[in-house]
């Protein structure tokens, strides 16, 4: 059966990959992304049924156009995936600029409440949808030099628990820690180490599966990737 799916963080990384993936197998994406230049490839290369916007997560206002324009034509939100993130660059966090630190909290904390107060309410009014938001190994364990980008996503696991507990019988909210992928994200990290791990691509032919099984009964886990370093 066709779901349809609404991805932020579409335009490289685990969003590119999760969104070809889906589209392969004949899923509908709706997503979304900063990147005028990414949405514009994306849209040559998938195409309708799909449908791709340039978004920016932490203007609440752009998230609810984003959802109006949407929303009418999109029928059951099958699956809400809060992929859009941000890393800081390794450093004591006492050297962590008030600027980075500040759009990290933003893009990774705030982006993620954003969609979830324009779009949840849909689903909730259709009790059904399973809402999976990133986190990650640092969002259940922490490393020197990464403290901005741990803070965020122990929120993130914080706030997905909560929100499980608001939703109605039917649907899941989840966190999500994806293991450990070779993405610009994680070399602003280990640099030349992240090439260790597996590539988006690869990443996404596990992730994409054991995503589309997640279900009520999934409802306030902390799930993690099966089969992918972590």
């Amino acid at each position: 059966m066709t779901k349809t799916i609404v991805i932020t963080g579409v335009s490289r990384g685990l969003g590119r990959a999760m969104t070809e993936s889906f589209a392969a197998a004949g899923h509908r994406v709706l997503g979304c992304a900063r990147s005028q230049a990414a949405i514009d490839e994306l849209r040559e290369a998938l195409g309708p049924p799909h449908r791709f916007d340039r978004v920016d997560v932490v203007d609440d206002n752009a998230v609810c156009s984003w959802a109006q324009a949407v929303l009418p034509d999109a029928g059951r939100i099958d699956l809400l995936i809060n992929n859009a993130a941000l890393m800081n660059r390794v450093a004591p966090l006492w050297e962590v600029p008030t600027g980075e630190f500040d759009n990290m909290i933003d893009v990774n904390i705030k982006g993620v409440a954003n969609v979830i107060r324009q779009f949840v309410p849909a689903m909730v009014q259709k009790q059904h949808g399973v809402i999976v938001n990133f986190s990650s190994g640092w969002g259940r364990g922490t490393s020197p030099n990464v403290a901005p980008y741990c803070a965020t996503k122990w929120a993130v696991e914080g706030l997905t628990q909560a929100l499980a507990r608001e939703l109605p019988r039917g649907m899941a909210a989840v966190a999500l820690n994806p293991g450990i992928i070779d993405t610009d994200m994680l070399r602003i990290a280990w640099a030349d180490d992240a090439a260790d791990f597996p590539k988006p691509d690869e990443w996404a032919r596990r992730a994409v599966p054991f995503l589309l099984k997640i279900s009520a009964s999934d409802n306030g886990k902390p799930l993690t990737v099966p089969g992918v370093p972590t």
